[in-house]
């Protein structure tokens, strides 16, 4: 099987000199060009033994467990990808199969040079220990130029020696400190490492925000760890890793290794060699982990499961949350899914007995669960071009005044969601996709959220000319940080989103909020979850019924999930802490679930819903998305390919919508139409659609088919 886009594996020949197994990681010749391939068993077909390319080189590593083969066999049947692109995410990273190179590291031998200056003394004075310095920390530690470690090392004043590279990562210490559980804690740890982790299970850790889900899964990985097998944590954001690997760090007494796009090359190559080798007992990372060589992998913990990031859509569209759960079935490990709001999938699977349903209901030590208040905002909202509800400006003046933080969410980034001309009505939108332009005030700039396009805030109309005519529509974070600053102008204010810094300057900006150097914190879903903030005790969330005005199935599950956890940040430390959703729907299920705190009232009427319509997880749903450069050649073929699908037996109930343009029906030049498909829960139907490809017209010249299995998007 090689890493390219192809449907299935190629014949080579072994030569004699070689010898492979099943799991071997090769180089092949493909065409003209070298590529990377995994020996994958006996050949199917039965080419001549002479008409056979040569395997051309087997890297020095272990081959691929034959659970890890199986799960990318099986994420391709399922999803309808390439296997060899599944592949390729497992062989991310090729700069770890070739030799690690060897640390350069220097000594002081008993010549002296010729002539003393100051900064060859210092060298010399720094090197009296007798230890084996690297160049970067001899230069650091004597404050010299590299210049005159060379000129040292000519003169036979240093010596040069060549040793292995140190481990990537020091081995996690199950029974380093062990942390202080309180009964429910200790009570849900049991029920979870209850069967070992020698046998397939999953566990559903349901419990409210700040009820102390991450201490009870550590102490899974510490029993994980004392069984002998490896365990990964996965997390949803980049963002969450810092404090998350500190607070690792303290019980374990070592970092865990880590694996995500922050990562240089090398560290990406070091770290996949190292687990390959089982030298990581622990890791954590973003979703792609879940495809490392573990070579025993008994714990697979998916913190924060519900959230939509575990999703991936490009390429290859999985989830990790379900492809975990099949590779611990393979490993014949265990998973943990952790959540405060559990997705309606995983609830209805531990409703239904699948899994294990773990729930924390109490939060940890003093801290109650804070009460929340629906703002109509038909009857109290603020005045025309602000944004902050009079009620909660005055609690948000009581909180500062007390010296307790307060919170103000809108999870829309930039100053104002569509700007137009006040003459002419122009609305500014992208050119290459169908979405309005955003403006971002701080950095003078519109921008489509979509593909990246960007123009400077013009001064006049592109359109009609007029000058001075442009003016922003609706709030974003921007915005509300450009009102706030005139309604608290003596609290200390930070505004949080994720594009605005470097991740390095996001975790800054969490320390500071943490040590209650800010009095106002504004923030985007970058500041929703995963954070402790002890002094904060007010949270308002404005445009609370943002995520409800859009056309999908799960519009208000993600509500619900996104809100709970921003309410979720205030009152951790023992006082009360008080939240208010300003809406103009408080009468919707969300809003009343919220405000009641009423959670099992918000999932029964959810998955009532769900159930009627015969949607997930009572259902099954795939989309196809056509894209081309024209809207006439994507929307015919969506057409043709409607009319030749494949007829049903009458009980397989599957319901075909479309074709239709998109909601977002342009994106980077592209047009793009979408077929959606319904079926039962038992149909098979990853084999319908891969049957019905195979038998309809191939696209051709620009067109584009991807299939979405289980989609989470309905952009």
């Amino acid at each position: 099987m090689v890493n390219v886009a192809v449907d299935g594996s190629y014949s080579y020949r072994v030569p004699h000199h070689m010898q492979v197994e099943r799991g071997s990681i090769v180089q092949v010749p493909l065409g003209p060009r070298k590529v990377m391939g995994v020996v994958w068993g006996e050949p199917k077909d039965k080419v001549a033994h002479n008409r056979l390319r040569d395997i051309e080189h087997i890297y020095d590593t272990p081959p691929l467990t034959d659970e890890l083969m199986k799960l990318v066999d099986w994420v391709a049947k399922y999803t309808l990808a390439q296997p060899g692109m599944v592949l390729r995410g497992v062989l991310r990273s090729p700069e770890a199969f070739e030799p690690e190179k060897p640390v350069t590291v220097y000594q002081l031998t008993e010549m002296r040079p010729e002539r003393m200056t100051a900064a060859r003394q210092r060298v010399i004075e720094t090197m009296e220990d007798g230890f084996s310095w690297g160049k970067t920390a001899l230069v650091g530690a004597s404050g010299v130029s590299p210049s005159v470690i060379d000129g040292l090392v000519k003169q036979g004043v240093l010596e040069q020696h060549f040793v292995p590279p140190p481990p990537i990562v020091t081995q996690p210490d199950a029974d380093h400190k062990p942390l202080d559980l309180n009964e429910e804690q200790r009570a849900a740890v049991d029920q979870i490492t209850g069967n070992g982790f020698y046998q397939f299970g999953v566990s559903l850790l349901d419990g409210v925000t700040g009820s102390g889900k991450t201490e009870v899964f550590f102490e899974a990985v510490a029993a994980c760890l004392k069984a002998g097998r490896q365990a990964v944590i996965l997390l949803p954001e980049i963002a969450l890793t810092h404090t998350f690997l500190e607070r690792f760090e303290q019980r374990f007494g070592a970092r865990p290794g880590e694996w995500h796009s922050d990562m240089t090359p090398v560290q990406r190559a070091r770290m996949w060699r190292a687990v390959a080798r089982g030298k990581v007992q622990a890791l954590v990372g973003a979703r792609s982990a879940l495809f490392l060589p573990f070579p025993d992998l008994g714990l697979i913990v998916i913190d924060e499961e519900h959230d939509g990031a575990f999703k991936q859509s490009d390429r290859v569209n999985y989830h990790a949350r379900d492809m975990a759960v099949v590779r611990a079935n393979l490993t014949k490990g265990h998973v943990i899914l952790s959540s405060a709001t559990p997705s309606v999938e995983s609830r209805n699977n531990a409703d239904q007995g699948r899994y294990t349903h773990v729930k924390m209901l109490g939060r940890f030590a003093e801290a109650t669960l804070p009460d929340i208040t629906a703002i109509d905002m038909r009857e109290e909202g603020p005045e025309k071009g602000e944004w902050i509800a009079p009620k909660l400006s005055r609690e948000i003046f009581s909180v500062l005044d007390r010296g307790e933080q307060a919170l103000l969410f809108l999870n829309r980034r930039g100053y104002a969601p569509l700007t137009l001309c006040r003459s002419c009505g122009h609305q500014y939108q992208c050119p290459d996709c169908s979405a309005w332009l955003v403006e971002h005030r701080f950095r003078g700039v519109l921008t489509c959220h979509h593909c990246g396009h960007e123009i400077g805030v013009p001064k006049e109309c592109h359109k009609c000319g007029a000058d001075d005519s442009l003016v922003p529509i609706g709030p974003g974070i921007e915005r509300i940080a450009e009102e706030a600053a005139k309604r608290f102008p003596e609290a200390r204010r930070v505004i949080l989103s994720s594009d605005m810094g470097t991740m390095a300057q996001t975790k800054a900006r969490f320390e500071e909020i943490a040590r209650g150097d800010y009095d106002l914190i504004i923030g985007t879903q970058l500041v929703a979850k995963g954070h402790h903030f002890p002094k904060l005790n007010l949270v308002g969330v404005l445009d609370a019924d943002l995520g409800l005005a859009h056309g999908d199935p799960r519009a208000a599950e993600k509500t619900f999930q996104l809100l709970t956890q921003v309410t979720g940040r205030a009152g951790r430390t023992g006082k009360s802490g008080r939240a208010f959703l300003q809406t103009y729907v408080p009468e919707h299920a969300v809003m009343q679930a919220l405000v009641r705190g009423d959670r099992e009232a918000f999932y029964a009427h959810e998955i009532k819903g769900r159930q009627l319509a015969g949607l997930p997880p009572f259902g099954r749903l795939a989309a196809l998305i056509i894209s081309a450069n024209e809207h006439d050649v994507a929307f015919n073929y969506a057409r043709a390919l409607a009319t030749l699908a494949p007829k049903t037996p009458d009980d397989a109930k599957l319901r075909l919508f479309g074709p239709a343009d998109a909601p977002v029906a342009m994106v980077r030049g592209r047009h793009r139409v979408r077929l959606l498909v319904q079926s039962e829960k038992q149909f098979d139907l990853s084999g319908y659609v891969r049957f019905w490809l195979d038998e309809g017209p191939k696209p051709t010249g620009n067109l584009r088919v991807q299939v979405d299995i289980d989609p989470m998007s309905f952009y």
